[in-house]
């Protein structure tokens, strides 16, 4: 199945630039790129004296980068989280038997997923047979869910 890309006009023009940066800062080039840049700042030292102009004109513009690449990263990973999420709800609802309860468990405290994900991993330790490290969750049902209260 081809991989559908949505029409530019259907996203907005942050994500649209966040995307083609995202790319284009992941690619081997761009780091050569950025490298190649250092290696001549640091060669023109002498030229400027070292001086603090010299040393600033790094500073800055690597602050600057930094600073507006963590948006652009934030960005891409919100989007890459949501669509996984997502697809993963899409899974959950279509295969039969699976439980539908946790098509939302992102939205749960840090508690309460710790306590599903340790009733998973008993799951899989008893699913391996090792019977002395599975007495997490012994005194649950054979298929971890929620605790109804």
């Amino acid at each position: 199945m081809a991989k559908r890309r949505l029409p530019q006009s259907d996203r907005s023009l942050f994500t649209r630039l966040s995307q083609r940066v995202s790319q284009w800062a992941g690619k081997p080039q761009t780091f050569v790129g950025a490298a190649g840049l250092i290696v001549i700042w640091g060669l023109s030292g002498p030229i400027f004296g070292f001086n603090d102009t010299w040393q600033l004109v790094i500073n800055t513009s690597t602050t600057i980068v930094t600073f507006l690449m963590v948006f652009i990263i934030q960005n891409s990973q919100n989007r890459d989280t949501a669509a996984m999420q997502i697809k993963l709800d899409e899974l959950i609802n279509r295969i039969a038997g699976a439980r539908n309860e946790l098509l939302d468990l992102e939205e749960l405290d840090a508690d309460k997923i710790e306590e599903i994900r340790q009733e998973f991993e008993a799951l899989a330790r008893r699913a391996r047979g090792d019977r002395a490290t599975a007495t997490i969750g012994a005194e649950r049902p054979e298929k971890p869910g929620f605790n109804k209260q």
